[in-house]
């Protein structure tokens, strides 16, 4: 039974960071695509980031580049999200997500797996 946990979401002033943690279980993810979605009250949810398990390559949406990293730890099964200068409108309930690389990245009918989501709260 795969699992995706998320962990590490709170409450930060405009201008911290919080570190976002996605522990995957339940088969292996060799080949799979792990990303980070997001979804604000009255939006729908949308891509943030993904990172292929190998690591080699990196995705990320405009609005958080330069300021969010995602990585992972293949030894642990962890995926890890690093939320820098954090604003307001990054305020979401966040969710990790696992798929098959079959679709472009940002799309949400990509991943099959999905965890159960953090609130991040960012204050102004």
């Amino acid at each position: 039974q795969v699992q995706l946990v998320e962990s590490g979401g709170g409450l930060v002033q405009a201008g911290g960071s919080l570190r976002l943690s996605c522990a995957a279980s339940g088969r292996t993810f060799s080949g799979y695509i792990m990303a980070w979605f997001r979804q604000a009250p009255g939006k729908e949810r949308g891509f943030v980031a993904g990172i292929t398990w190998s690591g080699n390559n990196t995705y990320y949406a405009e609005s958080v580049k330069g300021r969010f990293t995602i990585s992972r730890d293949i030894a642990k099964n962890l995926v890890y999200l690093q939320m820098n200068s954090l604003k307001p409108e990054d305020t979401a309930v966040y969710y990790c997500a696992a798929g098959l690389p079959r679709a472009a990245v940002v799309a949400r009918y990509n991943y099959n797996y999905w965890g159960q989501g953090t609130q991040v709260t960012v204050s102004s």
